[in-house]
């Protein structure tokens, strides 16, 4: 068996939402898919600051904010914020609309005053991941800073927490064209959250970027992941497998569905599929 690129989500993937601590057999996995010659890589929303706890693991590489930055041991392959225009004309409309930022650049990231308010008047409601991840790294600090400390960074990614989907109808006539707006599956109270993700990457174009990197096949890929920002990853991957924690839809798009995260998951997909 030749050697093959492993592209793990890490929220409700490689770590319960929020936690930066991965179960030990998540590790192990890692460690043993790399002493068969396989390089493991993160592919996550997640900026490249929000990485730095989960970095020291020894992954090989990491798709970072969506695909927007991808590096490979300490090399960059791949870099694209937004430009000036582009964040101003997306802060501007969502503001406007209701929205609830938060920009995520290389040195961290800043949110909107309120947004933790927001979040916690939703309690525990629904399946929502990427809703969990937010109020943990929020009360617990994950380098989320108040929108007043944001200096004019390069963004590389948006993300968004509205009340309804009509708050969305605006900025998603006036950026579709240059943006995609992945939307979580709204849970059954209707709270909506997703990202504001440029055109020119997404974590599938990530993962093609990277086997061009290290010619290596598209075919000799595996991906794993849980939610709806995973589903390109998934779909470009040769062998994709969602969490049984995950998304229905994931579940429906994956070639394997594995056990959840808290249940050795990772570690389980990874010896059905010969990686380690």
């Amino acid at each position: 068996m030749g050697r093959k690129i492993i592209f793990l989500d890490i929220d409700g993937t490689l770590t319960e939402p929020g936690s930066n601590v991965p179960p030990h057999s998540a590790i192990l996995a890692v460690r043993e898919a790399q002493k068969k010659g396989n390089y493991v890589f993160l592919c996550t929303g997640r900026n490249y600051d929000m990485l730095s706890p989960l970095l020291p693991f020894g992954f090989d590489g990491v798709v970072a904010s969506c695909g927007g930055y991808i590096q490979f041991e300490n090399q960059v392959i791949y870099n694209c914020p937004m430009t000036a225009d582009q964040k101003d004309r997306a802060m501007k409309v969502l503001k406007e609309n209701g929205v609830f930022r938060t920009v995520e650049c290389m040195d961290g990231s800043y949110t909107d005053e309120g947004l933790k308010e927001f979040l916690a008047s939703h309690g525990e409601q629904g399946n929502n991941s990427e809703l969990l991840r937010w109020r943990r790294q929020l009360e617990h600090s994950l380098n989320i800073r108040p929108m007043a400390e944001y200096k004019g960074q390069p963004v590389y990614k948006i993300v968004i927490m509205a009340g309804n989907a009509a708050q969305l109808q605006e900025p998603e006539q006036v950026l579709g064209a240059e943006f995609h707006l992945c939307i979580q599956e709204p849970d059954r109270y209707g709270f909506i959250n997703g990202e504001v993700i440029n055109r020119k990457f997404d974590k599938g174009k990530g993962v093609r970027k990277v086997c061009e990197f290290l010619q290596i096949p598209l075919e000799d890929t595996v991906g794993f992941g849980d939610s709806m920002n995973d589903k390109e990853m998934l779909e470009a991957v040769g062998v994709s497998v969602c969490m049984a924690n995950g998304s229905s839809k994931i579940k429906e798009l994956a070639d394997d569905v594995c056990p959840a995260v808290g249940q050795d998951g990772l570690y389980q997909g990874f010896l059905k599929h010969g990686l380690c």
